[in-house]
């Protein structure tokens, strides 16, 4: 069976999408899956030893994608998040059996709508996800493995015998909640006698202006540097090889919890952007979530119970 599965948003969204293509697979092996996805996410597709093959949405219009549809003949899609465009693009390549979510204008466009009503947060992310696959195949078996993503660790920044402990201040999805670049460093003074570890800050496409405030702020703080110009499959084969990896609820955290990294990350007090919705696909062991309150007062008794819980994370992995 040929089978393609739309999630062409951003990095973290494609990455809930991926146990749905795994137990896809599982369940029929012999069957063939497509991704439809954006461009930044094509390098850990490509990794995936449960997706065959990918097609990038390059914001091209309904009908060109509709063209590119059409030639792989595909039996049965699934569009696991949808917008109009990409939904006419599938009614055109007369896709015999299109299942996506009863959401939005875009609907009408698919002849099999399932109503989930996301909105309400009655599971996280990627469990709506493969809810959609079992509307079609009730018997499924919905376990994956873990971790999930396997990709080699790359292990070239890491000192022989120590922890590597990174820290992501940037974020470039929908995450909005977050610490300021001065408390991410106040966190990481705070673990930095321990002799058994290395501190790490990293930074992606766009974070520029949180590096310079880095530079700027960190003091005599001992702590390397890493700004990705790779591919995102290489920025998560460097953060395989990490203890600890500690950010906002963006992409990169979506990826440590992919790759079996132990995550603290901090999203946004509201159900909608709770972790709740948007924790990791990884081992819930290995992720130690906070909601960021918007109070002042608040944030920061936060702020001081995730300091003892960090030094505390720290002591157990290094003991």
């Amino acid at each position: 069976m040929n089978i393609l599965i739309v999630r062409n948003d951003k990095i973290g969204d494609f990455i809930t999408a991926l146990p749905a293509c795994y137990i896809l697979k599982q369940h029929l092996p012999d069957c063939h899956i497509t991704v439809l996805i954006s461009p930044i996410n094509q390098s850990i597709a490509e990794a995936c030893d449960f997706i065959d093959d990918v097609i990038l949405d390059t914001k091209q219009s309904a009908s060109q994608l509709a063209k590119t549809l059409k030639q792989q003949q595909f039996e049965l899609s699934f569009t696991l998040f949808s917008n109009t465009r990409v939904a006419i693009a599938q009614w055109l390549a007369q896709i015999p059996k299109r299942i996506a979510p009863a959401t939005k204008i875009a609907q009408v466009f698919y002849n099999q709508r399932i109503v989930q009503r996301r909105s309400q947060v009655k599971m996280p992310e990627f469990e709506y996800n493969m809810a959609l696959i079992q509307s079609v195949f009730p018997d499924i078996n919905t376990d994956y493995r873990q971790p999930l993503l396997q990709l080699k660790p790359n292990n070239t920044l890491r000192e022989q015998g120590k922890k590597l402990i990174a820290f992501h201040p940037g974020f470039g999805g929908s995450s909005d909640a977050n610490w300021t670049v001065n408390e991410y460093i106040e966190l990481a003074k705070s673990i930095e006698a321990n002799p058994n570890i290395q501190i790490i800050f990293t930074f992606g496409p766009g974070d520029e202006s949180f590096l310079q405030a880095f530079e700027k702020s960190k003091g005599s703080l001992e702590a390397q540097t890493f700004v990705s110009n790779g591919s995102v499959a290489d920025f998560a084969a460097l953060i395989a090889s990490f203890s600890l990896f500690i950010s906002t609820s963006t992409g990169t955290f979506h990826l440590a919890s992919a790759v079996g990294t132990p995550t603290m990350t901090f999203f946004a007090d509201s159900l909608f952007a709770s972790s709740k919705r948007w924790k990791g696909i990884g081992d819930e062991f290995l992720q130690h979530n906070y909601m960021l309150p918007q109070d002042i007062e608040a944030r920061q008794v936060m702020f001081k119970n995730v300091k003892m819980n960090l030094k505390e994370l720290v002591k157990n992995l290094t003991t």
